[in-house]
């Protein structure tokens, strides 16, 4: 996905590296998935886009393809790349959100001989191979007949069969959460760096407090992974007046899911499900907001809605896990509970509305905090690995 037409964080970050370089007098072809959301319609189009690759996902769902519309879809994809190669002759492609999509394209560029970073900021090095539908069956193979079947497969359709991540780029990645999560499934990564990610400046523009009115927010994706439903019932625990609002998307059966636990609760009328947000109008929800949620419980590979929330100066309640760990810091930056449990955060929300003081020192650490991660410096970091590899002699 490509902005406008996306769901979540990751997809800004790109958008917000090729405008960089672009603005560096960079030339930045973007070619992405042909998915498009109507509600993004009313957004310009980013310059020299191309939605011309087609992606596995659909709807929220992996939906299964049979062998020829697997090849089918393949072949469209390597046509589509091989026609930009020709064109652009790039000094260098990057990688971004590659889960679901064909990772042959990867290979092509490889053995192309032209060098490539990948961009990682979620764990699409490890789901990305599961699925792939034309990649996973050859994967699935005892060790002896995978070589051969692919060398078949390849020669049968002219589509590479095997694709080794660690030979197709080097990589940049956002936390050592997501470098160790990658590293324990068996890649390498001897060529990878870790670049965080930051805010826009926009959100460095710490906001007044006001007087607290025990209104909540919760930013980003509608998935049961980010903690949302514990969001939702620690909101019962605490007084008739708090609400919460809910800035975000996802799958059309979570939202009903979690529209039925907020019925279910009696806690309508203190819910509002506000939906996508822009990126312009997301600084204008925090500063309204008195504390942000963000209670995941798995592992989160970074977390920038912390981050946005102590630039604009906005308490945080979060878990902690995964690459918020690392920088999250229990009563310096934030309030940390522990994950699945609505009780503790809502006594972590009624700890901020009794001490002042606290509110004022996490205020005080968040904006330090969020100084230390812009957005403006990861561009400089993609930049500088685009021309690292770029003026590499180095193939892989």
């Amino acid at each position: 996905m490509y902005p406008p037409h996306h769901l979540g964080g990751y997809e800004l970050v790109w958008r917000s590296a090729m405008r960089s370089l672009r603005a560096a007098g960079h030339e930045a072809r973007v070619l992405c998935s042909d998915l498009r959301l109507p509600a993004a319609v009313t957004e310009p189009e980013e310059p020299d886009t191309y939605r011309d690759l087609r992606w596995y996902w659909r709807e929220h769902a992996w939906p299964r393809r049979g062998w020829r519309a697997r090849v089918e879809l393949e072949r469209a994809n390597h046509r589509v790349l091989a026609r930009h190669l020709r064109e652009l002759a790039p000094d260098v492609v990057s990688w971004w959100s590659m889960g679901g999509m064909s990772l042959g394209l990867m290979e092509r560029v490889r053995r192309a001989g032209v060098p490539a970073v990948g961009f990682v900021a979620d764990d699409w090095l490890l789901y990305a191979p599961l699925v792939d539908q034309w990649l996973a069956p050859f994967r699935r193979l005892p060790g002896p007949a995978a070589a051969p079947m692919s060398a078949l497969a390849e020669r049968l359709t002219g589509l590479p069969a095997r694709v080794e991540l660690d030979r197709c780029a080097r990589y940049v990645l956002i936390s050592e959460t997501v470098r160790r999560a990658a590293r324990e499934s068996g890649l390498a990564l001897e060529r990878s760096t870790i670049a965080h990610l930051g805010v826009d400046e926009a959100f460095l523009r710490p906001r007044p407090e006001r007087p607290w009115r025990w209104r909540l927010l919760y930013v980003g994706r509608i998935d049961p992974r980010k903690g949302i439903e514990d969001a939702v019932r620690a909101l019962a625990e605490l007084p008739r007046e708090a609400t919460l609002r809910i800035a975000g998307d996802g799958d059309p059966a979570e939202r009903d899911r979690l529209r039925a636990l907020i019925d279910a609760g009696g806690l309508s009328g203190r819910v509002e499900l506000a939906g996508m947000q822009s990126h312009v109008e997301l600084p204008e929800l925090y500063a309204e907001a008195d504390a942000v949620l963000f209670p995941v419980r798995w592992s989160e590979p970074w977390g920038i809605v912390p981050l946005e929330a102590m630039a604009l100066g906005r308490p945080v309640v979060a878990t902690g896990l995964g690459g918020s760990g690392e920088y999250l810091r229990h009563d310096h930056n934030c309030v940390i509970v522990p994950p699945a449990e609505p009780r503790a955060l809502a006594r972590a929300v009624t700890r901020l509305y009794d001490e002042p003081a606290l509110r004022a020192r996490l205020r005080s650490g968040g904006e330090a905090t969020a100084r230390a991660h812009t957005e403006g410096a990861f561009n400089r970091a993609v930049l500088e690995a685009l021309r690292a590899a770029a003026s590499s002699a180095e193939r892989y």
